[in-house]
């Protein structure tokens, strides 16, 4: 997953929106959301490699998405799944602020990533690049791959768009057109995450279009005040095409 909108009680009828593209190699074999078979409460996509998943929530409205952080003189090899952290929250009991808590003492097991958690008890953020476990305040919120908020250019760009489109009746389309945003941010804005200029163009776009690497999906997610839950999703292939779609929307337990 490579970036993430986040509404944290800021829309009155709605205390959780998300809109989110998940970036992975094509060749990935992947699943697209639908509730697990071995974990029925589970709404999510999920990677066919690892077994875990980059977002997804559930009927008791636990909600959880990673992103990675992305450093490459920092990779581990052989490090644990990241997928792993949201698929082990949202199958579990624990709360969100505990489990980030049990998530810190063994962050030193994987590659850098940045996670969200949340619960009836808050919404809560830890990375492994700094540390820190926060229970965010109510607001809008952007994460690509690296800390959260980070003003990469297109957190920047695509937060305000975000905050003005949910100020409008909720519409998913209108999150998947915010997300799908191809253009490339100017030399000059970019990050050095030591991947190189081109890589670094390339990944600068909010959806990502390549022949082997690009974005795979992007999510609609919205949680009303009413607990009804609605997540949309679609699907991609190489060169951006959209191969699939799909559509849920329960009433949380």
């Amino acid at each position: 997953m490579c970036l993430i909108l986040i509404a944290h009680h800021a829309h009155r009828g709605f205390p959780l929106v998300v809109g989110a593209n998940r970036d992975e190699f094509y060749s990935r074999p992947t699943a697209p959301a639908e509730f697990w078979p071995d974990a029925p409460e589970v709404l999510a996509g999920r990677d066919l490699q690892a077994s875990g998943t980059w977002l997804g929530i559930t009927r008791g409205l636990r909600f959880a998405a990673v992103t990675n952080f992305r450093d490459a003189q920092r990779m581990q090899a052989g490090a644990r799944s990241r997928g792993a952290l949201t698929s082990e929250f949202l199958r579990g009991t624990m709360p969100a602020e505990p489990y980030l808590e049990s998530v810190s003492r063994s962050a030193a097991d994987y590659s850098g990533f940045n996670l969200f958690v949340a619960d009836a008890t808050g919404l809560f953020y830890f990375s492994n690049r700094d540390g820190e476990v926060r229970r965010l305040d109510p607001g809008i919120y952007g994460l690509s791959n690296h800390l959260l908020d980070t003003p990469w250019p297109k957190v920047s760009e695509l937060k305000p768009r975000f905050n003005a489109a949910i100020r409008e009746p909720l519409d998913p389309d209108s999150i998947r057109h915010i997300l799908a945003d191809r253009g490339v941010a100017p030399d000059a804005a970019l990050p050095d995450t030591g991947v190189g200029l081109e890589r670094e163009r390339l990944l600068s776009a909010a959806f990502v279009v390549s022949d082997a690497y690009g974005t795979r999906s992007t999510t609609a997610l919205s949680v009303g005040a009413d607990r009804m839950v609605r997540f949309n999703e679609w699907s991609f292939g190489p060169a951006g095409k959209l191969i699939g779609q799909t559509a849920f929307t329960f009433t949380a337990g």
